[in-house]
């Protein structure tokens, strides 16, 4: 089981129409468990972000690092760390 903390999810509740036409969420609880749902991973740095959509068999080949993390299923969070959703 996943453990969003209070960063993660208030992020998510703030910018979730990066990725979705609409609001998938309205509440914390509903973030969270929206979150379990599509298994999110929180990511420490970017290396982290880069090996994640590497095992996950994602082409970043020739990506700059600005081009991944803006990817829409790609949340950065205020200390530092990434969120990923796969919509």
């Amino acid at each position: 089981m996943y453990n969003y903390d209070d960063e993660v999810i208030e992020v998510f509740l703030e910018k979730q129409e990066q990725l979705f036409p609409e609001i998938v969420a309205e509440t914390p609880e509903e973030a969270e468990e929206f979150l379990e749902d599509c298994m999110a991973v929180v990511c420490k740095n970017l290396r982290e972000v880069k090996e994640y959509f590497e095992e996950a068999g994602t082409d970043i080949a020739g990506m700059s690092d600005d081009e991944i993390l803006e990817a829409s299923e790609v949340f950065e969070l205020p200390s530092g760390r990434f969120l990923i959703v796969e919509g």
